[in-house]
């Protein structure tokens, strides 16, 4: 169940991708091979203990305490994703996920104590949702931090009922830590280019970073 105030964070969220879905990276003529698949890892949190914990929507910025609204620390980023196969077109109505570490490099899962100063309180941690009639979805969340032995990265699943499930991790762009992160290395130079987040600088509503960034996925 949402908590208060989840329901007009969802129509903010919307409203805002409606407007910023303009030149929209397009993709090459080319067919494409889908984006490298990845493990979901240690800390993809379950479905049933996501039910009992807290709304999980597409803004992972701000969480609701009671009447009390939570603000995530870290550098703000507006994440617009388009879900598209490998001839470029739109996958619309699939289920889209991301899940990263907050800026003390803490997950929200079942195996990490969830309380201050161990976490973020104010960021979610995990959220969930669908891609429009276009394949997009807009996603509000911070710049991925690093944390021991893992450069900067942000997880990723598409479900859709054309190819099952898909899962893969999406990188900054041009990170030192990159060079050093066992995952990244063992990619290809394809493969490090589909999963590469180009950041550009934000404006407005708090944010510091937007990314628009297509993913594509099996036919």
């Amino acid at each position: 169940m949402q908590r208060p105030g989840a329901h007009r964070r969802h129509a903010l969220v919307a409203a805002a991708l409606a407007v910023a879905w303009t030149g929209f990276p397009g993709l090459a003529a080319a067919r494409r091979a889908a984006a490298p698949q990845m493990t979901d890892g240690p800390f993809y949190p379950p479905a049933r203990w996501r039910s009992a914990t807290a709304d999980w929507d597409a803004d992972l910025t701000r969480v609701q305490r009671g009447t009390q609204l939570l603000v995530a620390r870290g550098e703000h980023l507006a994440l617009d994703t388009q879900i598209v196969d490998g001839d470029g077109r739109a996958i619309d109505g699939a289920e889209v996920e991301i899940w990263q570490c907050d800026t003390l490099a803490a997950y929200r899962h079942p195996s990490v104590r969830a309380d201050p100063p161990n976490i973020d309180p104010g960021f979610q941690g995990f959220g969930a949702a669908r891609s429009d009639a276009q394949g997009r979805t807009r996603f509000r969340t911070i710049k991925p931090v690093a944390y021991p032995g893992r450069t900067p990265h942000i997880h990723v699943k598409v479900r859709h009922a054309t190819f099952g499930e898909w899962t893969s991790q999406l990188f900054v762009s041009g990170d030192p830590g990159n060079a050093r992160d066992f995952l990244w290395r063992q990619l290809d130079a394809d493969g490090q280019a589909a999963l590469a987040m180009r950041l550009q600088p934000a404006s407005g509503d708090g944010l510091r970073w937007q990314v628009q960034h297509a993913v594509v996925v099996p036919d």
